[in-house]
């Protein structure tokens, strides 16, 4: 397994590896099961003669003032057993100023996908996604790209960005890997208490009771949505509601009637960790 640092090495990798099948997975480290199966997933997309590439980059542009930039964990020697474990060919781990030049004058701007959910409250988070996933697979080449869809925001507006900025790869979306009592994994989960641990699975078991009463007949998504938050507030009370939203999966927009795929998401912060899940109505 190749370990590189600098865009030198990278690009050299890449002409050495030209012709081969890459399959890239791109992450922030602080890495769980959850990014092991999705290196497991581009392992058996890339087959026995292709390369799977992993980035490991804990993106300052995507962290908006106050956000936890500076305290979100770094753990690349373990970060690099999860890749070799499971099937990782080559691991690029640049320093932030590798890969932004200090008086670095453009990026990328999103603009429909972007101002709801997570993007109302962090202005600006999707612009620095943008930029530096733009700027990877400019610097790795990827035939395919794996993504969860844990962040259905994002795995949104990345597919908006192959489109739109024609990039020649292939995205593969890849279901919520899921503790045991159903909370999605996140590398953010290390930072609630007990007692917050203990109520976060609520997420998980209000997004499956709304998608129960979908498949038994409920159609409005205002009714869905008060399901939920009822359920949170009343199975986790340490939780403060950021929002509970039934959108149009394509374009994220709120929908007064379901379409051919609606998803609901949702984000709750206790105390100063926030996590988000979601699920599919199909």
């Amino acid at each position: 397994m190749n370990v590189i640092n600098n865009i030198r090495q990278l690009r050299s990798w890449g002409t050495i590896n030209k012709g081969t099948r890459c399959i890239f997975v791109p992450t922030m480290g602080a890495m769980h099961e959850g990014h092991a199966a999705l290196i497991r997933a581009a392992r058996e997309i890339a087959g026995q003669n292709g390369n799977v590439a992993v980035s490991i980059f804990v993106n300052p542009l995507q962290f908006g003032p106050g956000e936890d930039f500076e305290k979100y964990p770094r753990t690349l020697i373990e970060d690099l057993g999860i890749c070799r474990d499971n099937g990782a060919d080559m691991i690029f781990a640049p320093k932030a100023d590798e890969i932004y030049p200090p008086d670095r004058s453009i990026v990328l701007h999103e603009t429909s996908l972007s101002h709801l959910l997570c993007g109302a409250s962090r202005p600006g988070h999707f612009d620095g996604v943008c930029t530096v996933v733009a700027k990877l697979f400019n610097l790795i080449q990827p035939d395919d790209v794996v993504f969860g869809k844990k962040d259905y925001q994002q795995l949104a507006i990345i597919r908006r960005l192959v489109r739109d900025l024609d990039f020649n790869v292939v995205l593969h979306a890849i279901d919520t890997m899921r503790e045991e009592d159903g909370l999605a994994m996140s590398s953010r989960n290390r930072y609630l208490s007990p007692d917050e641990r203990a109520q976060a699975p609520a997420l998980r078991a209000a997004l499956v009771a709304a998608r129960t009463a979908w498949k038994n007949g409920e159609r409005t998504p205002a009714a869905l949505q008060t399901l939920i938050t009822k359920h949170i507030q009343e199975h986790a009370p340490l939780g403060r509601i950021d929002y509970v939203s039934a959108v149009d999966a394509a374009t994220l927009q709120p929908v007064s009637a379901t379409t051919e795929l609606v998803v609901i998401a949702v984000a709750v912060c206790f105390g100063t960790t926030r996590l988000i899940d979601n699920v599919e109505l199909k």
